[in-house]
């Protein structure tokens, strides 16, 4: 008799070695980055390094300019021009709370009960994106027109005795007054407010209402505790957006207000264009936008909320 041995096992197969990356998939996503860094440097980030070295330089436009580091021009322009600072932020201050006042109850209204009404209503607040930002704030000059119905109706209710006792209107016109100004501005950057606040609105869980309901909270107290504090990101991004553009604007002040409704933004529009005086335009330039900065960076702290939408 024979006897058969078992056959030693087979040793296992070495399982395959996984391949290391390639080194080009991780650059992948710095490729994909780089146009829109490219964008920055080109269009922000060198024009601003320009307008730095036109603030600081001295000459004429006959002779050429050369960099001084004359940084006088910074105090001159703020001695000679602060009047106009504060009626920017102080015109943009109103607009952006008088956007926020017309833009929270319509954006509230969207995303809570406008239903199949929805999308029309999205509409209409973009519509004036459908035309030029010129043409719009030149309909405003038709509308606030000295033989217009709006003056007329105001007139009628004496609303424009209050106003000109408070120094927004001058008697019983509109036009080339703060409050024609104002009005502009509202118009025109209200769609910026609106649809942030809709956004951050939309987000919000329905259940949280119900939640709120079922512990015997009031419509008031809900919106208090729960809808406004859920609704401040957005709140926060549309103020934002308001009155940082709104500050360096000129274009309601230049067709909507008066040599005494002058921005910054038209003392900067004048000294490149009219005086040609560069330094003092670019000096200008960069003190509105550490203004605007100052101001925001402040907002942004004391809103309590980083969440932007």
């Amino acid at each position: 008799m024979t006897t058969v041995t078992d056959a030693p096992p087979l040793a296992p197969t070495p399982a395959p070695k996984e391949r290391p990356p390639r080194r080009r998939g991780r650059l992948t996503p710095y490729w994909l980055l780089l146009p829109g860094l490219l964008w920055l440097v080109v269009f922000f980030a060198l024009p601003m390094v320009y307008q730095a070295s036109t603030s600081v330089q001295t000459g004429s436009l006959e002779d050429g300019y050369q960099v001084t580091w004359h940084f006088a021009t910074y105090w001159d322009a703020v001695a000679d021009y602060w009047p106009q600072f504060l009626r920017s932020i102080a015109y943009a201050g109103t607009a952006t709370i008088l956007c926020l006042l017309l833009g929270y109850p319509l954006a509230y209204l969207i995303a809570f009960r406008a239903g199949r009404w929805r999308n029309l209503i999205l509409i209409l607040v973009i519509a004036p994106f459908f035309t030029s930002f010129l043409i719009r704030t030149l309909a405003w000059k038709t509308i606030l027109a000295d033989s217009g119905p709006v003056v007329g109706a105001l007139n009628t209710l004496h609303v424009l005795d209050v106003t000109s006792w408070l120094g927004i209107t001058a008697g019983d016109r509109v036009l080339a007054t703060p409050l024609a100004v104002v009005c502009g501005l509202t118009y025109n950057f209200l769609p910026f407010m609106i649809l942030p606040l809709y956004t951050s609105l939309e987000r919000i869980d329905g259940r949280l209402h119900e939640a709120a309901g079922d512990l015997y909270a009031r419509p008031f107290t809900t919106f208090r505790k729960v809808t406004f504090p859920l609704s401040m990101p957005g709140v926060v991004s549309g103020t934002l957006l308001t009155f940082i553009p709104a500050s360096g604007d000129y274009v309601n002040a230049d067709l909507l207000g008066s040599t005494d409704t002058r921005m910054v933004g038209n003392v900067i529009q004048t000294q490149f264009l009219r005086i040609l005086d560069y330094p003092t335009a670019a000096a200008l330039s960069f003190i509105l936008m550490a203004g605007i900065l100052a101001i925001v960076t402040l907002y942004i702290r004391k809103s309590g909320t980083e969440d932007l939408v």
